[in-house]
Formats: C-alpha cells, structure tokens, sequence
C-alpha cells in the first residue's frame, strides 16, 4: 500500500539547474528518514541524499555536495531534491525512498520502501 512518486525530472542543460520531488502516500512518513538515490545505466545504484527530518540530520554522496540540497518544509511530504550546477555525469533516474535509519544512511539495503523512478537528462 505504500507507495513512493518521484517527479520532476527531465531535460536539462549542463549548467542548469532542476527540482525533484517525492510524494508519499500509505503510510504515515513524519519519522522516516527519506533517502535519494540514482542510477545511471550499466552502474551501480548511487547514494544521492538522505535527511531525516525530526533528528535533524542530512547527509549528502560525496559526487553531489555543494550542488544538490534535500529538503522538507515540515514532517509531511513531499520532499524535495534542489540539484544545481548540472553536469552531464548526473544523468540517471532518481529514486526516492523512505527507510527508518535514526542516521539517515547511506546504502540502499537501508530503505524498505521506493519509487520507480524518474529520468533526469544532463546534455553537454
């Protein structure tokens, strides 16, 4: 019943700058730390970013720091992935998921519950 939408994503120039979000519905997601991650075809599934918002805590992969920023208003959904500064090595489909990690973790084995993803596009 639970289930997990990414949206968001698209066609964008390197440079640019787009806005992912995660909408959550069947289940109550106040306490659950809410992780991003990605995909690029051939590879391994990436950690992106993690913040569990009651604990106060984000972490962010090391190939994003400084560009993209996850964030939630409150402890409702959804949740948003702001990713500036674009580059081509970005593209892959996002992923959200939902986990219950007090330490918003890294690895995907962490996280019971994700969307089925959305394409993000970095041209050159």
């Amino acid at each position: 019943q639970v289930q997990l939408v990414e949206s968001g994503g698209g066609l964008m120039q390197a440079g640019g700058s787009l806005r992912l979000s995660c909408a959550a519905s069947g289940g109550t997601f106040g306490d659950y730390t809410m992780g991003w991650f990605r995909q690029a075809p051939g590879k391994e599934r990436e950690f992106v970013a993690a913040t569990n918002w009651r604990n106060r805590i984000t972490n962010y992969g090391d190939s994003v720091k400084g560009r993209f920023t996850t964030s939630r208003d409150n402890a409702k959904n959804p949740v948003f992935l702001q990713m500036n500064n674009l580059k081509p090595e970005d593209t892959a489909i996002y992923y959200c998921a939902a986990g219950d990690p007090f330490i918003p973790g890294r690895s995907s084995r962490e996280y019971a519950y994700w969307g089925q993803g959305t394409q993000v596009t970095v041209s050159s």
